[in-house]
């Protein structure tokens, strides 16, 4: 299992998360919701919150890796400021402007430490293992590569009115526009019969 790879369960919502940007570089960012109205609501509002989200993203099973300890408050306060750079730099890449450089910085800060550790379980399984720190540097780390390789050209911004959500654009032509075509592609669509009947 890598941050890149997708967690066994394809659902979009997962545990109260949103998982529709395609990377967990991307994921992360749409912790805190309410971007665009600027009323924001940050669904990793404390420690365990953390730990629920590493579960959700298919990097740790039980918020718990081989007896690290969960998430604290240092590690939190971490997420948030990795979940910020991501986002800065993300955004920029998907606007074809360079890299903000605190938001670089703290990214590259972040993925050069000590990340965490694949492992072959007893059931042949591959799957991470270190504390929340070291989960959230094998995202950093993932980032880096995202930002920085070819696929950074596709990454976009959700074209809903009220949604600032990155995503991966894997479509063919490359031409996708919403994060999510059973919710703001759906309410787009809605939007669009509503004003064709009006008229």
């Amino acid at each position: 299992m890598t941050p890149s790879s997708p967690p066994s369960k394809p659902e979009e919502t997962r545990d109260g998360f949103r998982f529709r940007g395609g990377r967990l570089a991307l994921d992360l960012p749409a912790t805190l919701a309410g971007r665009v109205s600027g009323q924001h609501r940050d669904a990793l509002a404390a420690p365990g919150d953390l730990d629920r989200w590493l579960v959700a993203a298919g990097l740790s099973t039980e918020g718990l890796t081989d007896g690290a300890s969960g998430a604290s408050v240092e590690d939190l306060l971490a997420a948030r400021a990795l979940r910020e750079a991501l986002y800065a730099l993300a955004l920029a890449r998907a606007e074809g402007r360079p890299p903000p450089e605190a938001p670089r910085e703290a990214l590259n800060a972040f993925a050069a430490q000590p990340a965490a550790a694949p492992w072959l379980d007893a059931s042949g399984r591959a799957r991470l293992t270190g504390d929340a720190r070291a989960l959230l540097t094998s995202v950093a780390r993932d980032a880096v590569l995202l930002l920085g390789g070819p696929e950074g050209e596709r990454i976009r911004q959700c074209q809903g009115p009220t949604c600032a959500i990155l995503f991966l654009d894997t479509s063919r032509k490359g031409d996708r526009r919403w994060c999510s075509m059973s919710a703001c592609g759906n309410r787009a669509k809605v939007a669009a019969f509503r004003g064709r009947e009006k008229s």
